[in-house]
């Protein structure tokens, strides 16, 4: 006879689980944060069904139809080039982001092409149906295919989308989910991994791609259990500035595309609308015959993105200098720093630094080091950098420039707004094609001093 099941204790930061109640969590080291769980009852009956099912459902590898099927457009070219060329049948796709980025929003505007011959059904647990009836007006989304249920009972959804039989589901969020069975308050890690368990396997029986919105904790990760992650076929990430009108769309995760592409929006009062040239985006407004500014060529996915790097170095006014950046990494910035004071004799002392990338864009790659170094420099020595040439390259910690890839496409895409100039790394100028070598001005560098001195030319 089975007994009765037993109270677990599950961390709400981490997820970490315990037969009993700890003041702090052993895990990530957070106090009060144990909350009592009742985990959902099994029999020996259900678990011999799985069983049986599960050796019914065993197939050769050869005879798996290996046909690529026909994925959705959005009509959202950016979306649909960061999912990896549309939407997949019967995927599982998280899209994550900080509040009022517009998560909500893209995911209605997408609505607007695939209701034109597609059945969506809408799930909203925060919005009633009137709210979101005021937001789909505002963004001109109109369609009699296009089904709102304001709802946040697990059971009552997929009863609904069993019956309904939709082609694609929307649900807003997953935090506002709740299962009966499982006794604890919505948003809790229970409640939201036992939820998307559910929606899975309820995308990969019925065939139906299935979107969930998350919420994002302090420190800008999914809220929720780090499962959650594992679960999804897609985890999509909304970045942006609240100050900025520019929103990245990201992928983290995709079983079915590349994850280093990226969609560019711009919020407007109508929607996101698609930003199809981010360079020219970023480089708009571009200071002319001023120092502390540098063009940088980063890669996203196969797609090459140029910003502004912009740095101020200026006498500090305290006994321990400040330095900030934004757009970069912080502690990287410091360790440029420390390489051009020691291998090239920039010195820094008792200087404030200050760094930012424009537009709001985060530059992630090691590419930017040398753009970010010429920068910091040119406002150290107070001289400007030729309006018209650009520098990417990795930094070591000798002070040498270090190859990076995709050096061809980084500089047809300068070529192509207008650059004259590109300062490369020495090892990647040896593989260029002689057409790119003789139509643009191209520098090989070695270490950082003669990539300054190149740059000012």
């Amino acid at each position: 006879m089975a007994g009765k099941n037993k109270s677990i204790y599950v961390c709400s930061e981490c997820g970490y689980e315990s037969v009993k109640w700890y003041g702090k969590c052993p895990q990530c080291g957070e106090w009060n944060t144990m909350d009592e769980h009742t985990p959902l009852a099994t029999t020996g009956k259900s678990s011999a069904n799985r069983s049986r099912s599960a050796a019914v459902s065993v197939m050769k590898l050869n005879e798996i139809s290996s046909d690529i099927e026909a994925r959705l457009l959005t009509g959202v070219t950016e979306f649909d080039r960061v999912l990896g060329g549309g939407i997949v049948e019967g995927s599982l796709t998280l899209l994550s982001g900080d509040p009022g980025i517009g998560k909500s929003t893209i995911l209605l505007q997408i609505c607007r092409k695939l209701c034109e011959k597609l059945k969506v059904l809408y799930i909203s647990g925060e919005e009633s149906a009137r709210q979101i009836k005021l937001r789909a007006n505002r963004l001109e989304v109109t369609s009699d295919n296009l089904y709102v249920l304001a709802q946040t009972d697990v059971g009552v959804i997929v009863e609904t989308i069993k019956a309904e039989k939709p082609d694609m589901v929307i649900i807003d969020s997953i935090q506002t989910m709740i299962i009966d069975e499982v006794s604890s308050t919505a948003g809790s890690i229970t409640q939201v991994r036992e939820s998307t368990n559910i929606f899975m396997h309820l995308a990969k029986s019925l065939g139906i791609p299935i979107f969930i919105v998350g919420h994002v904790n302090k420190d800008g990760a999914i809220a929720g259990p780090k499962v959650l992650e594992h679960i999804v076929d897609t985890v999509l990430y909304f970045e942006g500035e609240r100050n900025y009108s520019y929103r990245i769309l990201r992928s983290a995760k995709n079983r079915f595309g590349s994850t280093n592409e990226i969609g560019v929006f711009e919020m407007t009062q109508s929607g996101l609308k698609e930003v199809e040239n981010p360079s020219l985006l970023m480089l708009s407004g571009r200071p002319k015959n001023t120092s502390g500014t540098c063009v940088a060529c980063t890669m996203e996915g196969s797609r090459p993105i140029l910003a502004e790097v912009q740095g101020l170095v200026t006498a500090s006014g305290f006994g321990t200098p400040r330095r900030m950046c934004t757009g970069f990494d912080y502690n990287r910035m410091n360790m440029l720093i420390a390489v051009l004071e020691k291998r090239a004799g920039y010195f820094f002392n008792g200087m404030d630094t200050y760094l930012n990338i424009v537009g709001g864009l985060k530059l992630y790659e090691p590419a930017a080091d040398l753009s970010v170094a010429m920068a910091l420099v040119s406002s150290l020595k107070d001289e400007v950098v030729n309006e018209h040439s650009l520098a990417f390259g990795e930094i070591g910690l000798a002070g040498e420039i270090r190859a990076v890839n995709n050096c061809e496409q980084r500089i047809s895409e300068a070529q192509r707004l207008g650059f004259t100039r590109c300062i490369i790394p020495f090892h990647n100028y040896k593989s260029l094609s002689k057409e790119l070598k003789t139509s643009v001005d191209i520098v090989p560098v070695r270490n950082i001093r003669s990539a300054f001195e190149a740059i000012k030319e």
